[in-house]
């Protein structure tokens, strides 16, 4: 890093995405790393999109976002959760859920504050924090069922506490926490007068009867949490960067604080489009369809990956497998990894990416499935040839 970054950048560098597309494109690898789907989005979202375009709204948007869409989202959220919301003060619409976190992360946390998340945890969440010279305080989940430690989240709450993170559905392990363990952590939160920032980006994709439940339902949660979502992985349009945040006047208050000077505002044709989206998905059928056919998908990943000599840890949402190396042994998960891109013609992320302290991941490999049926028959065609000693 150049002498003239800041010394809190310093330990970033290119992202672990960016090296695994390149050796991708080096080996000529199919691309099941980075976590975007390389099929098209639905036409009626398209369509929509269109009809803002040639209708002019094309300008800046009120920067907490139209009004059409938050009243949609609003709808949305009473029909998942019950509650209602004051469309002019308790949403915000943000350029992505990750702008969102950084937003939230830079409106609660000063320097010297903590903030719990749970490891392996989605990239953004510790460079955030570490920007604003935060200290994180990652809580380890441990494979292959994704179970904490009740003991150890205790013990990681005190004075400094400010912020908890939760994703649920869990990038990278698929973990659709359960209602015991949300209420353990909605106890502590209150008990500690923490906010929650709960990442729900994958809420619609669940499997096997998994349950999703939003922390901010529980008991004296709704006035501590911020509900972050995107329309991104929801409706498979993830360069439109489509987020938002549900919750209290307050809290959306200090984040609309931080988001004026980040973004403004997010992309006006766009969010109409998403508001049309969100009317209509359920009438159409189209969340059931949505998980549907990613069901489809994980289960031929998962075959793919079992016939490959692999085992798959078990995932309740969200479009990921982890994968461990079966009777095969590597020294990390970075060598499995390089290893599929130069054996098998395949692209994973090494976990590793997803740990405060990286020599710690355990060795797996990230699969993601939100790929086209013929993506995933040519990967597991690939893969079928490895032989168990080639190591």
């Amino acid at each position: 890093m150049d002498r003239y970054a800041a010394e809190r950048i310093r330990p970033f560098g290119a992202s672990v995405f960016i090296e695994m597309t390149r050796l991708s494109i080096e080996h000529q690898a199919i691309n099941l790393g980075q976590g975007f789907p390389d099929f098209a989005g639905p036409d009626f979202v398209k369509d929509a999109a269109k009809a803002a375009i040639d209708a002019d709204l094309n300008q800046y948007a009120p920067s907490h976002g139209i009004p059409r869409l938050r009243k949609a989202i609003a709808a949305t959220f009473r029909q998942r959760t019950g509650i209602e919301v004051d469309v002019e003060r308790e949403i915000t619409v943000t350029s992505g859920a990750t702008e969102c976190i950084y937003d939230c992360i830079q409106a609660f946390l000063n320097p010297g504050d903590e903030i719990i998340f749970f490891e392996p945890f989605y990239d953004s969440y510790h460079a955030s924090a570490i920007m604003v010279n935060a200290t994180p305080r990652p809580i380890r989940l441990y494979a292959p069922d994704w179970r904490f430690d009740e003991d150890a989240l205790r013990a990681a709450f005190n004075d400094r506490t400010r912020l908890l993170l939760l994703n649920t559905p869990h990038n990278p392990t698929g973990k659709v926490f359960s209602r015991a363990e949300l209420e353990l952590i909605a106890a502590l939160c209150v008990e500690h007068d923490v906010i929650v920032l709960a990442d729900e980006v994958y809420d619609r994709i669940l499997f096997d009867g998994a349950e999703h439940i939003s922390i901010a339902t529980l008991p004296g949660m709704w006035e501590r949490t911020l509900t972050i979502n995107s329309t991104a992985k929801t409706f498979s349009m993830t360069g439109w960067k489509i987020g938002y945040a549900v919750g209290p006047a307050n809290l959306n208050a200090a984040l609309r604080a931080v988001h004026q000077f980040v973004t403004f505002a997010s992309q006006t044709p766009f969010q109409d489009a998403m508001a049309n989206a969100l009317e209509v998905a359920d009438a159409i059928g189209y969340y059931d369809q949505l998980a549907a056919e990613y069901t489809v998908r994980r289960d031929a990943m998962r075959e793919a990956i079992v016939r490959a000599g692999f085992g798959v840890l078990p995932a309740g949402g969200a479009f990921f497998l982890m994968a461990d190396p079966g009777e095969r042994s590597f020294p990390s998960d970075m060598e499995f990894c390089f290893w599929l891109i130069r054996e098998a013609g395949v692209t994973t992320v090494p976990p590793s990416a997803f740990y405060a302290k990286p020599d710690e991941a355990p060795v797996l490999a990230r699969f993601c499935f939100a790929k086209k049926a013929e993506t995933i028959a040519a990967a597991a065609e690939r893969m079928a040839k490895l032989s168990v000693g080639s190591a």
